[in-house]
């Protein structure tokens, strides 16, 4: 048993809020799972594999013309009107006419950059023009927002430095740093943050003291999962505060606590959703996205 990972919640936003529109995970680092869990196949998201490139398969083969592809599909078409038990045309028309509707979309040109004015990679740094940096990704995010994806999770790797902290540390903030900022005053310049919601964060904090040899040029820190630091913006959130500390040594939390559950609770509620009433029946089991836990955090909503 799997929960669904947040790049298929967009599956579960009230209709009324606008249609579905892909969700995206972009990324630039190998070897990551991505699953609709219980949501079932249909809702697996659409991953990036080369950010340069727009997702595998959205395109034809080159000895395909559009002509050829319209008419397969019009054959296709009156296939499943034939079929006197709508079983094929129930089970698999959904998926294809999404897929044939992202073939055809302008969501696909989010990844064509080149008419980005210079001011834009003055806001998110010279990273953004180099396909698969983070920079790059949240330029790319900003993109496919505009064009109405739902959900668009970006992944930049390396921060597990057990060693060598004081350089390691300094290379993903330079990395990371200006391009966050950028994301969201390139959100809020355009209207669009109000109604985007930035959730930022890691799987778990580290320690403040050391790990293994400390010198003065090189030490590490292990992981510590009792205490970390997410941030969020946009979407329904209350800029400009502080919920939650930690004791003296930042090794627990002393004060307002927010469980992951909490955390999803929260998110779910910006999106419009009661986390208690949203369920999905599997293996006999109506389930909740937070399990049987989770408060809304109510004081970080604006």
């Amino acid at each position: 048993f799997e929960f669904p990972k947040k790049s298929s919640w967009g599956c579960c936003i009230p209709r009324d809020l606008g249609p579905a529109r892909g969700r995206f995970a972009s990324r630039r680092a190998t070897g990551l799972g991505f699953t609709s869990g219980h949501f079932g196949p249909m809702h697996i998201p659409t991953v990036v594999w080369d950010p340069a490139q727009p997702p595998q398969n959205l395109g034809l083969p080159s000895e395909i013309h559009p002509d050829t592809f319209a008419r397969r599909l019009g054959y296709l078409k009156a296939l499943e009107a034939g079929d006197p038990t709508q079983t094929f045309a129930s089970r698999f028309r959904a998926g294809r006419q999404e897929a044939v509707r992202f073939m055809r979309s302008r969501q696909r040109d989010a990844f064509d950059i080149s008419r980005e004015p210079e001011s834009t990679f003055h806001l998110y740094g010279e990273d953004a023009r180099q396909p698969g940096t983070f920079a790059a990704n949240c330029l790319l995010a900003r993109r496919l927002a505009e064009r109405g994806v739902r959900f668009i999770q970006l992944y930049h790797r390396g921060w597990d430095h057990h060693n060598n902290l004081p350089v390691e540390i300094r290379k993903l903030c330079r990395q990371t740093d200006q391009a966050s900022a950028a994301l969201v005053l390139d959100l809020a310049h355009r209207g669009m943050l109000d109604e985007t919601l930035i959730v930022w964060g890691g799987e778990f904090g580290r320690t403040v003291y050391c790990q293994e040899t400390l010198t003065a040029t090189n030490y590490g820190r292990d992981h510590h999962p009792r205490c970390f630091t997410m941030w969020l913006a946009g979407g329904g959130i209350r800029p400009g505060i502080t919920y939650g500390e930690t004791d003296d040594h930042s090794y627990n939390i002393a004060r307002n606590p927010v469980s992951l559950y909490d955390l999803n609770a929260t998110l779910l509620w910006c999106l419009g959703i009661d986390h208690t009433q949203l369920t999905f029946k599997f293996q006999g089991r109506h389930h909740r996205l937070t399990d049987v836990h989770g408060e809304v955090v109510q004081p970080i909503l604006a």
